[in-house]
């Protein structure tokens, strides 16, 4: 069985690019959750879900709740560009998780990341503040013959607030997972 939460808030004023897919089984089986906020604008947004899949359990509860607003950026690029970067990259190859954070052209970070891992659980707690760019990836999979449970892509110009904590565990994996 496959078990994954995610809880997760942001606030952007500037450009977003980011999706994510959930699902409980391959193919035309199982339930499939895809949303994702692409464009210019100021988004505030909250994301709730949980997703159990395998072994019998197929469900998907998901709660998305956002204002989004089409108004011009107020971020301008700097007028020299920033070589100050953060990344950091966290695997847990038992339970088939991985999440990536990589931050550049920055004005201002300020980050709070934990990562919690164990055999059996991943858990990774974010809070970012940055005026930059942030790109943001997670994947959970529990073996090379299981489907995704989670994948998220999201790239972030401009001004981020982001609190997001992803949970995942209840199985083990034996993957090699890259960084998103």
């Amino acid at each position: 069985m496959q078990v994954f939460t995610e809880h997760s808030w942001i606030y952007s004023q500037g450009t977003i690019n980011d999706m994510r897919i959930y699902q409980t089984a391959e193919g035309y089986e199982g339930q499939k959750l895809v949303t994702g906020t692409r464009g210019t604008g100021t988004v505030s947004r909250t994301i709730d879900a949980q997703v159990y899949g395998g072994n019998g359990y197929n469900e998907i509860w998901a709660n998305e709740w956002g204002v989004f607003q089409n108004r011009p950026t107020r971020y301008a690029a700097p007028i020299t560009k920033s070589d100050l970067k953060n990344a950091l990259c966290a695997k847990n190859y038992e339970v088939g998780s991985v999440y990536s954070e990589s931050y550049s052209d920055l004005v201002e970070l300020i980050k709070d990341t934990t990562v919690a891992e164990t055999d059996n659980e991943s858990v990774y707690s974010v809070h970012s503040e940055v005026e930059g760019t942030a790109k943001v990836g997670a994947h959970v999979q529990r073996s090379a013959r299981a489907v995704p449970v989670y994948t998220m892509t999201g790239q972030y110009s401009g001004y981020l607030n982001m609190r997001m904590s992803l949970e995942s565990g209840g199985y083990n994996s034996v993957l090699t997972l890259p960084c998103p």
